[in-house]
């Protein structure tokens, strides 16, 4: 099933596995609004198949994910306020759904994953990472703010965590990312779709109704469930970052391969 003009790709196995691909491996698979709504377009389908049983999501191509299309962004943000939340919104609600799904999720990870990359895997329950993967939370380096993935972030990493990737936009490998609770487990890249499949086969073991409840408990225990007012703050802040000057510069940086106005290139004092 191809979605969102074909940025996502949505199958089911015999077995009730869906695999969700995301498919614009010309740009690493950076999100735009196509993939967006490519994404909400498999979990309204989700329902609708009551054989479904493990979600598996996965980047087509050398790349997992590598966070916003920013010509997308640019575009976006020139546009009213209106337009940037609604914007904002459907980014922030494809992370928060994953987040809630019933079913669980595995994610596979090769190459980069950067930016809301970053946000859904710590919306993912199992996180399987090749060797090769590359990961950073890029947002602040284009003048944006990663708001609506933070309470994913800080309840995948922890807030300590957040505070240095998120303020630096390093990147980080995979042996740092599992030493941070960002991924479970670091394979090669050639047994990356073996490695998924123990885990999937593990999950199928599980009795279904106890592994949705027992997935649902976890998070309102731990406290990671996103109310829809705190929801709605960090859409508005996430598009009112979109339209100011520092994102324009920032975003205008990366385009023209240059360093943002605001680093001191060249100062020693």
């Amino acid at each position: 099933m191809s979605l969102g003009n074909g940025t996502v790709l949505c199958d089911i196995d015999s077995r009730g596995v869906v695999t969700v691909s995301l498919n614009r491996p010309d740009v690493n698979n950076a999100y735009n609004g196509d993939m967006l709504a490519g994404l909400h377009e498999a979990m309204d389908a989700l329902p609708s198949l009551p054989q479904a049983r493990v979600v598996v999501i996965r980047g087509n191509g050398r790349h997992f994910q590598a966070g916003a299309d920013l010509q997308w962004i640019a575009g976006v943000g020139r546009k009213g306020p209106e337009a940037n939340r609604e914007a904002s919104r459907l980014t922030g609600e494809a992370v928060r759904r994953l987040d809630l799904l019933a079913l669980p999720t595995v994610a596979l990870v090769q190459g980069g994953c950067f930016g809301g990359g970053t946000g859904v895997l710590s919306a993912c329950d199992v996180v399987i990472a090749a060797d090769n993967a590359l990961f950073a939370i890029t947002e602040v380096r284009w003048g944006l703010n990663p708001s609506i993935i933070l309470p994913q972030l800080c309840q995948a990493i922890g807030a300590r965590n957040v505070r240095r990737y998120a303020l630096t936009s390093e990147r980080f490998g995979p042996q740092t990312a599992l030493q941070l609770g960002l991924v479970h487990e670091v394979c090669a890249l050639d047994q990356l779709q073996a490695t998924g499949e123990r885990v999937v086969d593990a999950l199928l073991l599980s009795a279904p109704e106890a592994l949705k409840a027992i997935k649902r408990r976890t998070m309102q225990v731990a406290g990671a469930v996103v109310d829809d007012a705190l929801f709605d703050a960090l859409v508005d802040e996430h598009a009112s970052f979109r339209q100011r000057a520092e994102a324009a510069e920032g975003t205008a940086s990366f385009l023209e391969k240059r360093h943002p106005s605001w680093y001191p290139a060249g100062r020693s004092d």
